[in-house]
């Protein structure tokens, strides 16, 4: 399943369309922000298609039943630029346990292509657990592919969730092509082109970057 948010016309298009524009990027915080808050959004979204069991509250006044998620997930994210997205996850699924991995592309010196290299997991246990791999830009998808890989070292999750503020088509493809059968995409918004340096066009810019400063 792909769920493309920018389509249903919600609060969750002008977040998109600040962190694209030029000029709203200057400020970092209200960059980060916004990442956030398209990550709270998303979360709520996502929460549609979890498991609910009755609970009975006591208010001061008398018992009302209430209709609960019956669990919370395993939220993981890409280091750095994951880190807002994923905040806003956490905000919203407030006791979730998280993960966390560094992937980067690793040039190849002289040319224009790169490999995706995965150099640090930290995770608990994901067997039989709701997995929520987020990443703000869904370009190649060979990122998101590697990072999953990486995770089932800790175990074979229930149901897997991919979770990006902008994706290209052909990176939606790689991940569906890639992922288990039943993983649910979830996207603020679906570019259809890609340079050759494998950067979503018209994108946002390199989100790291944007969030946390330029990096050397």
């Amino acid at each position: 399943m792909l769920k493309e948010l920018i389509k249903d016309r919600s609060i969750v298009n002008r977040f998109i369309a600040e962190v694209r524009d030029a000029q709203v990027q200057q400020d970092p915080m209200r960059f980060r922000r916004n990442m956030e808050r398209i990550g709270e959004v998303m979360a709520y979204e996502l929460s549609r298609t979890m498991e609910y069991d009755t609970e009975q509250v006591t208010t001061p006044l008398g018992e009302a039943v209430v209709d609960v998620p019956r669990e919370q997930p395993v939220l993981a994210t890409i280091l750095r630029a994951g880190l807002p997205l994923h905040q806003g996850l956490l905000n919203y699924f407030d006791r979730a346990d998280s993960a966390f991995v560094s992937a980067y592309r690793k040039h190849r010196k002289g040319e224009e292509g790169f490999d995706i290299e995965v150099e640090y997991l930290s995770s608990p246990r994901i067997d039989d657990r709701v997995l929520v791999i987020s990443d703000p830009m869904l370009a190649t998808g060979r990122s998101m592919v590697l990072v999953h890989k990486a995770l089932l070292r800790m175990g074979k999750p229930r149901a897997l969730h991919v979770v990006s503020v902008i994706a290209s088509t052909e990176g939606v493809e790689h991940v569906k092509a890639h992922l288990p059968a039943g993983t649910r995409i979830w996207v603020g918004a679906v570019d259809e082109e890609m340079t050759a340096q494998a950067y979503i066009v018209p994108g946002l810019g390199d989100a790291g970057d944007l969030a946390y400063g330029t990096k050397v």
